[in-house]
């Protein structure tokens, strides 16, 4: 038993899977042979990609601060290598 994805497509009034050469030589499979399929749709569901970060809450006033911080400590930085360089 092989599982592949393949996407869905429109053959006339029908739709149709292709499978891929090295599936149908690893099966042995022949033109007629009846075979099984098993669909599941593939969703893309935001809140399984973005999931990690649904509970994250960003306090807006604290970044802030932080970037005020960061911006003073490097203007301390470069007025000292000014000064000395």
């Amino acid at each position: 038993m092989i599982e592949l994805k393949s996407k869905l497509r429109r053959w006339g009034n029908s739709f149709g899977v292709v499978i891929p050469q090295r599936a149908v030589m690893e099966e042995d499979l022949k033109e007629g042979d009846e075979i099984n399929v098993f669909l599941q749709e593939e969703k893309n569901d935001i809140s399984q990609i973005f999931g990690a970060l649904k509970c994250k809450k960003i306090n807006a006033q604290k970044l802030k601060d932080d970037i005020r911080k960061e911006e003073q400590k490097n203007d301390r930085l470069l007025s000292r290598h000014l000064r000395n360089g």
